[in-house]
């Protein structure tokens, strides 16, 4: 540890703190722009300079590192008249336009002025100007003339996202940042490039204009798209949210946030929201007050279970659901003597469910991910399934982890990477067991051998799988063989409390694909939209429309629901109402409601709290979302996770001449909210995508880049799309994700056919 001096107070740091670190554990601020903790060292706004003893001149404190006995002076007269001259030369070139700019009350070159600037300038000339650039649907980049290039976005695109999408374009006093020609800025986590500029230069396109910062309310909140559970600060104004910004948690999402959480607000109040309870009669729909609606569905309910049995009703839970929603579907189910229910929408193989006695979740600790020295990633699409786990793992890479992956395709993960293995789906479980006999002599299973520490993980892929449960066991094998731990990435939000929670059928008991070959009498959608959310949208749509009665509990009114429901009850989103979720290291985390209720809409722990009522069932008397979650989990989550299952399967294969699809779900395709997000949908990775396939399948389907080709699956109905060739998918295998323009195909990880098109 080294001694330093700090304005006249004693400091004690590591070797190699910066002089501006140091000042901080000291308590004392220095002023700076360029600097962030979680960026590398620019030093180019020079607002940090101090005053160093026996430096000829000022230092910039976030470049200058600590030596042992060093003297170091802030606010003496040399380090502020240094600090002041750098504050006048930023504000000669500033268009000082502060009443009519987005940044005013949260801007960080504003504040320093009134401690730093100068009463009046002596500068005459004009100002310069700078053209707007086209950063995208997110980025407003219409005020370039306001950066004071301190390459914060520059570093975040390059550093954390991975691939540099800004750069400094040009010298001196022709220097711009801009995108590269021809370009915008893609990255699933752009948006944090708003929250590092310290000016009015790149602000938030969607919010651009919607209200000053000093008429917004806040709100702590929990992201719902992703299985992370990432901090957050929603921002409303007028009663509606206009703007959700990260807060900084270490031990979860750090200071960031996917443009995913950060941008989906726009969602919230879609013309698509459902504000009314509404009730088919003569296939037309009428809306109708509460009172109607739950008489409607008690009757409705009641009814078929007496004509038919309890056994012809069914449940579709959402597992993106709260802890508390989840908990009072599958009691109304119980209650009402209903064992079909299933909160695993895409899942495909369930016999590791029937045999397992704890919950899968990640393994370890979020912040631990960095400790692995390797990690081995089966069947996920981190960048779209997890934005920030995957910032994660790259800084991990960074740094060493060694990073390997087995998938269908070599994803583009922007970070160093050990091995990418691209094989057919039918394959994985044998390529893992080469691993294990290879004893480590390969790339992959070396590093596993190697490493004191190390992570086998399984994406959505390899859950939504037709072998899922030979996967599973196999890399269950491969962990215990190299002394790894084995960690799933939960594909919704609250995946890991539907799997607590037993969502799911009792042995013996129909699952949701059952209820769809086999379709029940009546249909309880929890939050689910059967085109959208479910593993065989055709086929679900069909089930419902032979049912007698489907009720859906929704926030939507979406095509799907109003071509299947009979009837529609209306539901908050997640920021009209209070809830848990439990992310995928076991955490349970909850938040409140920041907004009213949009028109009708309840929150859904409250309708199903009703329903229990309604149809005289004993125990719906909660009053609050607090006391269902004390009921759902009453002795805690202490000894409820074990990812070490006793299961042997022998494996199957479909044979790798057989076409597979594979691409699991858009990144901005994953739920509701998300859907009706106009800017997300306006990104490059929402638009409709090509089927991409490797070059020698191509040749063998007889199709060529840029064709039309006819796809189907199984018994779906054919669609258009276009043909690309890409060798980075495994031969015999198409990367198709899902979209609302290839909805009518089959499942996800499953068999696929296409023919040219005429």
């Amino acid at each position: 540890m080294l001694q330093v001096q700090i304005d006249g107070k004693p400091v004690e740091v590591e070797q190699g703190t910066s002089v501006l670190e140091a000042a901080k554990a000291a308590g004392t601020y220095i002023p700076h722009f360029c600097y962030h903790k979680k960026l590398s060292i620019a030093a180019s706004c020079r607002m940090c300079l101090v005053e160093v003893e026996k430096a000829p001149k000022p230092l910039p404190a976030c470049a200058t590192t600590v030596s042992d006995g060093m003297i170091v002076h802030t606010h003496s007269e040399k380090a502020k008249q240094a600090q002041q001259g750098v504050m006048e030369f930023l504000l000669i070139n500033h268009p000082l336009d502060c009443p009519v700019c987005d940044q005013g009350g949260e801007c960080q070159l504003q504040d320093l002025a009134f401690g730093y600037g100068q009463g009046g300038s002596r500068f005459t000339e004009g100002k310069p100007t700078v053209k707007a650039k086209n950063m995208g649907p997110l980025i407003s980049a219409e005020e370039m003339s306001r950066c004071i290039h301190c390459t914060r976005c520059v570093r975040f695109t390059e550093e954390i996202a991975g691939f540099q999408e800004i750069a400094m374009a040009n010298r001196n006093e022709h220097s711009e940042i801009m995108p590269f020609i021809g370009k915008t800025v893609t990255s699933e986590v752009s948006g944090n490039v708003i929250d590092l500029c310290p000016v009015g230069a790149l602000t938030s396109k969607p919010f651009r204009f919607a209200a000053r910062s000093w008429e917004l309310s806040r709100r702590k909140s929990i992201a719902t798209h992703d299985s992370l559970g990432s901090h957050l600060i929603v921002q409303t104004h007028a009663r509606q949210v206009v703007r959700v910004l990260p807060l900084e948690n270490e031990s979860i999402n750090e200071c960031w946030l996917s443009d995913r959480d950060r941008f989906s607000y726009q969602g919230l109040n879609h013309q698509n929201r459902l504000t009314q309870p509404k009730i088919k009669q003569n296939n037309e729909w009428i809306d109708v007050n509460w009172e109607t609606a739950l008489a409607y569905v008690t009757k409705g309910l009641t009814g078929v279970a007496s004509e038919h049995g309890k056994q012809s009703v069914g449940f579709w839970v959402n597992p993106a659901s709260t802890v508390e929603e989840l908990y009072l579907a599958k009691m109304l189910a119980q209650k009402l003597g209903v064992t079909a229910i299933d909160s695993r929408l895409r899942q495909q193989d369930d016999r590791l469910d029937r045999a397992r006695q704890s919950s899968l979740w990640l393994g370890q600790k979020i912040e631990e991910i960095a400790q692995n020295q390797a990690i081995l990633v089966i069947g996920a699409d981190l960048r779209a399934e997890q934005p920030l786990l995957t910032v994660r793992i790259r800084q991990a890479a960074k740094k060493g982890t060694k990073v390997s992956t087995l998938h269908a395709r070599q994803e583009t993960l922007n970070m160093p990477v050990c091995e990418q293995v691209a094989v057919h789906p039918s394959q994985w479980v044998e390529f893992l067991k080469t691993l294990i006999e290879d004893n480590g002599k390969s790339a992959i299973s070396g590093s596993l051998k190697d490493a004191e520490k190390a992570l086998i993980i399984l994406g959505a892929s390899a859950q939504q799988h037709p072998q899922f449960a030979e996967i599973y066991t196999t890399a269950q094998l491969l962990a215990q063989t190299y002394g790894a731990n084995i960690g799933i990435l939960p594909v919704a939000a609250n995946s890991v409390a539907a799997d607590l929670l037993h969502i799911r059928p009792n042995e013996g008991a129909k699952n949701l694909r059952d209820m769809i070959l086999q379709p029940q009498k009546a249909v309880v959608l929890v939050n689910v939209d059967p085109q959208a959310d479910v593993v065989h949208g055709v086929a679900a749509m069909k089930a419902l429309q032979s049912a007698e009665t489907v009720i859906a509990l929704t926030a939507y009114q979406t095509p799907s629901l109003l071509a299947t429901a009979d009837v529609l009850l209306p539901i908050c989103t997640w920021t009209e109402t209070s809830g848990s979720l439990i992310n995928m290291e076991g955490k349970i985390q909850s938040f409140h409601g920041v907004v009213q209720p949009l028109g009708e809409a309840r929150p859904m722990w409250k309708v199903l709290r009703v329903l229990g009522n309604r149809l005289n069932l004993e125990g719906f008397d909660y009053t609050s979302s607090q006391e269902v979650l004390k009921a759902a989990f009453p002795e805690g989550l202490e000894g409820r996770f074990g990812n070490l299952q006793n299961i042997h399967l022998e494996a199957s294969s479909n044979g790798t001449s057989v076409l597979w699809r594979i691409g699991g779900v858009g990144l901005y395709d994953n739920d509701a909210v998300v859907r009706h997000a106009q800017a997300l949908q306006q990104t490059p990775q929402a638009q409709i995508p090509e089927a991409r396939i490797h070059s020698k399948t191509l040749e063998h389907l007889g199709l060529q880049t840029g064709e039309s080709a006819y796809a189907w699956q199984n018994d779906s109905e054919k669609i258009t799309l276009k043909v690309v060739a890409d060798d980075a998918i495994a031969e015999n295998v198409v990367y198709l994700p899902t979209h609302e323009a290839n909805r009518g195909l089959g499942a996800l990880m499953n068999t696929i056919e296409l023919k040219r098109g005429e």
